[in-house]
């Protein structure tokens, strides 16, 4: 699991630098992004992906079924992780807070549980020539601090600070004025979710899936108070989008903003709170069937 959570963590560069950053928008209609410094890391990270499961599919007999499902999840989350660099929404992003809240949602409540869950380290690792994978498996076994980092509550305060932190007016507005700042922007974004929602998956000794549940219960409540803010703000919170004026959909800049509060209030809430019963469902039903067997 440790080496999980640093392959997790070393998708996400080429996430983020996929965005290519802010610029000035278009007055035409957006368009695609497809530029190699957003194609290029997309195309890797699919062909190590590939060229892995061929690998491992051939070597493999009776898990086969797991590796499809696991591919399937995986190939999710990347058309999921593609569509919102790519598509005409990134662009849109530009012109619209709560159209890249939209974006900003796919990533991190989508794309990265969805990566998470198809368990890709073992399909990298075997894209990877014999010595190479060998000395990447020794090293990152002792890897201490990625196991650390995936405590349920660690990676769940990181995640919230960093939301809270780049949601701060001077530090949003420098990234929608600095490529380098929004590239570091959504890195953190891309990073701390695959490590939270990695955090999130993993059974842990003792204590099942309560603590998680706990942490998602948390962090849908620090998602949903942000969001609030943002929906019952009287004035605009960010100067970039304030100075663009009209949305191309006709919203004010103040009713953008309310309506990126409650895209992140509502779905990103419900998101968080699905999954903790979920993993509650979990924990509770070896309890359930522990007590019909001494029933009955």
């Amino acid at each position: 699991m440790r080496r999980a959570a640093i392959l997790l963590l070393a998708l996400a560069p080429a996430a983020a630098l996929a965005h290519g950053g802010a610029h000035q928008p278009d007055t035409g209609p957006p368009g695609w992004t497809l530029g190699a410094s957003v194609v290029a890391p997309l195309l890797i990270g699919g062909g190590l992906y590939i060229a892995g499961f061929v690998r491992l599919w051939w070597r493999s007999d009776g898990g086969r079924p797991c590796h499809l499902r696991n591919a399937g999840l995986f190939a999710a989350g990347w058309c999921v992780l593609a569509a919102s660099l790519c598509s005409p929404l990134h662009e849109a992003g530009e012109r619209s807070f709560a159209l890249h809240m939209v974006e900003h949602e796919l990533l991190m409540l989508v794309a990265a549980p969805l990566i998470v869950l198809s368990r890709p380290m073992a399909v990298l690792l075997w894209a990877l020539p014999a010595r190479s994978r060998q000395g990447w498996a020794a090293g990152t076994y002792r890897a201490t601090v990625a196991s650390r980092l995936g405590d349920p509550v660690i990676a769940t305060l990181l995640q919230a600070i960093i939301l809270i932190a780049w949601h701060a007016p001077p530090l949003f507005d420098r990234a929608l004025g600095h490529e380098a700042w929004h590239v570091a922007q959504h890195l953190s974004f891309i990073a701390s979710a695959l490590l939270f929602w990695w955090a999130m998956a993993r059974r842990h000794e003792h204590r099942g899936y309560a603590l998680p549940a706990l942490c998602l219960f948390a962090t849908s409540l620090v998602g949903g108070l942000l969001g609030a803010l943002m929906a019952f703000s009287s004035s605009p919170w960010y100067a970039g989008y304030a100075a663009l004026g009209m949305t191309p959909f006709g919203l004010s800049p103040i009713e953008d903003q309310q309506l990126a509060g409650l895209l992140m209030w509502i779905p990103g809430g419900m998101v968080h709170a699905g999954a903790a019963l979920l993993l509650l469902a979990r924990t509770l039903r070896p309890r359930e069937a522990f007590r019909a067997a001494t029933l009955d």
